[in-house]
């Protein structure tokens, strides 16, 4: 299973790890262990966490409410005070410890505290008036992301999943129209 680490914010791939929330949503997370692979796979997160039944139900919590939060910021609405709630007690729990060394940063938690450090991750990107929150520009891609780019000109969550299929698509409708306009050209000569 491949998770997609493209919003710019850790708390922001969790709530990435529903594909699409539109139609028939795609949830990656299904199970206590697919928690477990995606924390180790996010580099902002410690290595190896154990995920029980409960702590995996806290956590699909607290990422529908990260979502919830999120959305409402790109949409200019208010808060949802359960989905406030839901994070704000998320990130008062333990946090992960961390330390430096010659290979760098490295963070060490149980998943309570991973699921803190998301909260408080969550809670920075939505208090921050500067941060430009956007919803992907693809058809049926709900994920958010962080847009840094210069002039916050980005229109996909990333370029591999949801900027090529975009891309793709308009060369294919660009050759298609072009085709038939040929086709249609060489009908009136005849």
């Amino acid at each position: 299973m491949n998770f997609a680490f493209v919003s710019g914010n850790p708390a922001l791939d969790l709530a990435g790890t529903v594909g699409t929330r539109r139609d028939g949503p795609v949830d990656v997370l299904a199970a206590p262990g697919d928690l477990e692979r995606w924390v180790a796979e996010c580099d902002e997160l410690p290595d190896r966490v154990a995920a029980d039944f409960a702590t995996f139900e806290a956590a699909l919590s607290l990422r529908e409410a990260i979502y919830q939060l999120a959305l409402a910021r790109v949409l200019g609405r208010p808060f949802d005070p359960g989905s406030l709630k839901i994070v704000n007690d998320t990130a008062a729990g333990p946090v992960p410890t961390i330390k430096l060394s010659d290979a760098g940063l490295q963070m060490a938690g149980d998943l309570p505290a991973v699921l803190s450090h998301l909260a408080r991750s969550a809670v920075a990107v939505l208090a921050d008036p500067d941060a430009c929150l956007k919803e992907c520009g693809r058809t049926g891609c709900t994920r958010l992301y962080l847009d840094r780019s210069r002039g916050a000109r980005r229109t996909w969550c990333g370029m591999d999943e949801c900027g090529n299929r975009v891309k793709a698509a308009a060369y294919r409708a660009r050759r298609r129209a072009s085709t038939a306009a040929a086709g249609r050209g060489r009908e009136g000569t005849t």
